[in-house]
């Protein structure tokens, strides 16, 4: 299906000189002079092999239509995680690669999203959001609490994110499976 260029969003599977690509990155830039383009940062789907590419905003690409498909993620084997299908229990293995970023919040049973071209898996999704404990956090600073600034914390996973000075370590917090930051308290 062809669509311009300035559509195209991270996550998407794009087909380029002959090679299918998942879209990692996009920004729109406009220059003082002349006309927009979109920048695109993308991963050839078989060799992992990473580019940037421009198009002018007018410009077409194709893009290829994926399947979505729920997995339970039961292990990691090397490079590789092996979902299973909640329906028929049948297990697929799927790079590591292709969680990006957001490798550190895979957990054990958790439910994730495969985007499937022709059957083969091209990106894996996470949930929004994960509860994670607070294994480190500096103390908290008196009348630091007056203002809304957060401190440094590790999590269980090993990410550094900010916290506000309420959290302690030993305390479960939410956190975007995104960039790593908080989101609230853990209820319960």
């Amino acid at each position: 299906m062809k669509q311009q260029a300035n559509l195209i969003r991270a996550g998407q599977v794009i087909e380029h000189e002959g090679r299918r690509w998942t879209v990692l990155k996009q920004q729109i830039i406009t220059p003082g002079k002349g006309g927009a383009f979109i920048q695109v940062e993308m991963r050839d789907l078989k060799s992992g092999n990473k580019t940037n590419e421009r198009w002018r905003t007018a410009d077409t690409v194709e893009r290829l239509m994926t399947e979505e498909k729920e997995f339970i993620y039961s292990y990691t084997e090397g490079a590789n995680m092996v979902l299973m299908d909640p329906q028929t229990y049948e297990q697929i293995t799927v790079r590591l690669e292709l969680l990006g970023d957001s490798a550190p919040f895979l957990q054990d049973d958790m439910h994730v999203t495969v985007d499937l071209v022709e059957g083969e898996p091209v990106a894996v999704h996470l949930p929004p959001t994960v509860v994670l404990e607070v294994v480190e956090a500096d103390p908290v600073v008196k009348g630091q609490t007056a203002a809304s600034s957060y401190k440094p914390a590790r999590l269980s996973n090993g990410v550094k994110t900010s916290v506000p000075p309420f959290i302690e370590t030993g305390e479960k917090i939410v956190v975007k499976t995104e960039d790593g930051s908080y989101v609230e308290r853990a209820k319960g």
